[in-house]
C-alpha cells in the first residue's frame, strides 16, 4: 500500500489555476439573458417595490394618526384634570352651604 504523498505548492497552484479555467468557461458556456425576460423581470421588481412603499406610506400615515388621537386624548384628559379656580367668594359660599346643610342634618 502506497503512502499519501502531500501535494506540493506548485501542485495545488496548477489545480487551482485548472479550477479557474473550468468555472470560466462554464461562465462563457452560458447564453446571454433576453431582454424581454429582463425586462419582466425589472418591472416586476418596480412593481414590488412601489407596492412596498405604498404598504410603508400607509403605515407611517397610521401611526401619524395613533399618535395624535393619542396626544389628543392626553390634552382633552389633561384638560378635565384641571380643577377650577374658585374665588374667594365662592369659596366661602361653598363652605356656608356644608356647615348649613351639617347644622340641619344634627336637628
Amino acid at each position: 500500500m502506497a503512502s499519501y504523498k502531500e501535494p506540493s505548492f506548485q501542485e495545488r497552484a496548477a489545480l487551482a489555476q485548472q479550477a479557474r479555467e473550468r468555472a470560466l468557461k462554464k461562465l462563457a458556456a452560458k447564453p446571454a439573458p433576453d431582454p424581454a425576460e429582463l425586462a419582466k423581470l425589472a418591472a416586476a421588481r418596480l412593481a414590488r417595490e412601489q407596492a412596498q412603499a405604498e404598504k410603508s406610506a400607509a403605515r407611517k400615515a397610521e401611526l401619524a394618526a395613533a399618535k395624535a388621537e393619542k396626544q389628543a386624548k392626553a390634552q382633552a384628559a389633561a384638560e378635565a384634570a384641571t380643577t377650577p379656580v374658585l374665588t374667594e367668594a365662592e369659596r366661602k359660599a361653598a363652605r356656608d352651604e356644608r356647615y348649613a346643610a351639617r347644622k340641619m342634618r344634627k336637628k
